[in-house]
């Protein structure tokens, strides 16, 4: 499912390379109708965005990446963030998730997080069609706050999760969840800032948190595709086995 890669490099880090590949891009987004179920309508938002990203000043679209998800948590690209927080759950599910990784042939460095959602991205994107989709509806939950939130601060980012979700396949009332963040206090405020500066900074692994984050030149080599039959289950991935040899 090519354009999960796609998907993927719009939303890590805009980076200058980037714009060397947008005419790539926009081919993979045009072909990724049928095949994905990716609607028209939705094709041409994403493609709307490349295009509008991509045309204006460089710096000026990494400052509003950094705002919108390096400020505050309710908006951050690490999964479990928004699933277990600071408790200790969420470095076992990384663990978990990281022996997936593997599983599939999928080398990552001991500084990058796996829950990213770039990466995850660039994972699944391997992982055949049913895989893929399998692994976008066990999140689906997750990338409809997101949607939501970035809707509310009237970002045009909320289309690449609306694309994900609309790839996943899932019955998600995004009505109900728009209702839900309205009443949510915003964590990016320099109040709220201050507040997380206080607590201390979850690590994995003996790594810091604040490491850089995974980037698109992570994606798996052709090599690493062993890929087709492996079950994605965030709950119980430390009984999946390795199928693909089947």
């Amino acid at each position: 499912m090519q354009v999960l890669q796609v998907i993927s490099l719009l939303l890590d880090y805009p980076k200058v390379e980037l714009l060397d590949v947008v005419p790539e891009l926009r081919t993979l987004v045009r072909n990724s109708g049928e095949r994905t179920a990716l609607s028209t309508a939705q094709q041409e938002a994403l493609d709307d965005f490349i295009v509008r990203r991509t045309s204006g000043n460089l710096m000026d679209w990494q400052s509003e990446y950094d705002g919108l998800f390096e400020r505050g948590r309710s908006l951050s690209l690490l999964l479990f963030e928004h699933v277990h927080g600071e408790s200790r759950d969420r470095g076992q599910a990384m663990v978990d998730l990281m022996q997936q990784y593997q599983q599939a042939g999928l080398e990552i460095g001991v500084k990058e997080l796996p829950d990213y959602i770039p990466l995850y991205l660039e994972f699944l994107a391997t992982q055949g069609e049913d895989n893929a989709r399998e692994g976008l509806a066990e999140v689906a939950h997750i990338l409809a706050v997101l949607a939501a939130r970035l809707e509310q601060r009237e970002s045009d980012y909320a289309v690449l999760f609306k694309s994900l979700l609309e790839l996943a396949q899932v019955e998600i009332d995004l009505s109900d969840v728009r209702t839900q963040v309205e009443s949510e206090k915003r964590d990016d405020t320099p109040k709220e800032l201050d507040k997380v500066w206080e607590e201390e900074m979850v690590t994995f692994t003996g790594n810091d948190a604040t490491s850089t984050c995974p980037t698109a030149q992570n994606r798996p080599a052709e090599g690493q595709r062993r890929d087709q039959y492996i079950p994605l289950n965030l709950d119980q991935l430390s009984n999946v086995k390795n199928a693909a040899d089947v």
